[in-house]
């Protein structure tokens, strides 16, 4: 690998833990600590709407594909949405958990604001100035700075807040987030593509444009189904795992260090996999890995939960979830406009997003209807409903011009 090559690897990597150490952390300690009040599955299944920025962010998206005209331009948003959501972390801080909920709800919902932004730059950012053949590698960059930071989040610092508390941790995370953004701050290799003046004229509605591409409908459909065979499992597994007695040092390494892990590390095979066979010829290789996932968790209701098979189901969870986002991303920048990469790459991870959030706040309300083996039934249904429908719905032709990346 060139030194070229891997500063860009580097950078996007330091990029995505910086926004995801943070939110998996808020996304992961509440949860459990809620569950351990016994607050209802279900009302652990709303909090997720706390993402709500991100499911929203492509109406800001033209704004910043409007604004930028070279990567560097995109760098300049990336700085600044990261540097106002360390900000937001450090005033958490000052917060209590138990008596100032709502306001960290809403502050958390701010903070999210500012990492979806940012993630909106940072993907076009990496569109531009990586090569064709670099994005699948690119994509295991940015999958595994997601999973890395979710180890970190929801792993280490579940298990460093039942030691040290609220206040240290939260300062400690934005002083992070700030240190992460030095390898950003001095990339120096921009691709030289600098990208034409019309894009002063992309209207505020230039979302809607993209649902205008020919052929565009059924690549739509599988993005929104793409995750639904494993996304309601991965949700509920924590709450699982406490319903299992399992306690809160337990949980934290069994799903958020030793899960995430395997998440992180299976990111790269996923990503040389898809360099070398191409998103055509691998599209059915990860929802089948989805329907295994799904039929595992299934069978694991029926048995004693002996502590292997746990680790063996959640490995699999873990590393389902990583390969197939590898896979999303990678599909998806080929489904990008010159010009509008920000745009259309944020359209079709919402969707991704947006599909997510809808199960995983129906999976609280339906493992509270009919527990977990029912929740799970209901995965395998999904997951075997995904590969029914892919020959229907995945148009080669679409990806043609870059099948061979």
């Amino acid at each position: 690998m060139k030194g070229k090559e891997f500063n860009k690897y580097y950078t996007l990597l330091s990029l995505y833990l910086a926004q995801s150490i943070p939110m998996s952390f808020f996304s992961t300690v509440i949860p459990v600590i809620m569950r351990m009040e016994n607050y209802s599955l279900e009302s652990i299944g709303y909090l997720q709407l706390i993402k709500l920025p991100w499911i929203i962010k492509f109406l800001w998206a033209p704004l910043i594909d409007k604004t930028s005209r070279s990567s560097k331009q995109y760098r300049r948003w990336i700085l600044s949405s990261e540097f106002f959501y360390a900000a937001v972390i450090v005033s958490i801080g000052f917060l209590n958990l138990q008596t100032d909920f709502i306001t960290i709800i809403i502050l958390m919902v701010i903070a999210f604001t500012a990492s979806a932004t940012q993630d909106i730059a940072t993907d076009a950012f990496a569109i531009l100035i990586l090569k064709e053949k670099e994005r699948s590698i690119g994509n295991s960059m940015q999958s595994a700075g997601s999973f890395i930071g979710t180890l970190v989040g929801s792993g280490v610092l579940l298990v460093i807040y039942h030691y040290w508390g609220w206040l240290p941790l939260l300062h400690c995370l934005g002083l992070f987030v700030l240190i992460a953004l030095i390898p950003v701050i001095l990339f120096k290799n921009h691709a030289g593509r600098e990208l034409e003046k019309s894009r002063k004229n992309i209207s505020p509605l230039e979302f809607i444009h993209f649902f205008k591409q020919k052929n565009i409908g059924g690549h739509l459909i599988l993005l929104f189904i793409f995750y639904s065979g494993i996304i309601g499992i991965l949700t509920m597994v924590k709450p699982y795992l406490v319903d299992l007695k399992y306690d809160i040092k337990e949980i934290g390494f069994i799903s958020g260090i030793f899960g995430t892990a395997v998440g992180a590390l299976m990111t790269i095979p996923a990503g040389m996999y898809i360099r070398k066979k191409g998103v055509v010829k691998s599209v059915w290789i990860f929802p089948i890995l989805g329907l295994i996932t799904s039929i595992y968790f299934l069978g694991l209701t029926y048995t004693g939960h002996p502590l292997y098979m746990i680790y063996i189901g959640v490995a699999l969870l873990w590393g389902t979830y990583a390969m197939s986002t590898v896979f999303i991303y990678t599909l998806g920048m080929k489904i990008v406009r010159k010009g509008k990469e920000g745009t259309d790459f944020t359209i079709q991870i919402v969707i991704t997003h947006l599909s997510s959030l809808i199960i995983a706040v129906m999976s609280g309300k339906v493992a509270d209807a009919i527990t977990y083996r029912g929740l799970f039934a209901i995965e395998v249904g999904m997951a075997i409903l995904i590969l029914v429908l892919i020959p229907f719905i995945f148009k080669p032709d679409l990806y043609k011009q870059n099948a061979d990346t």
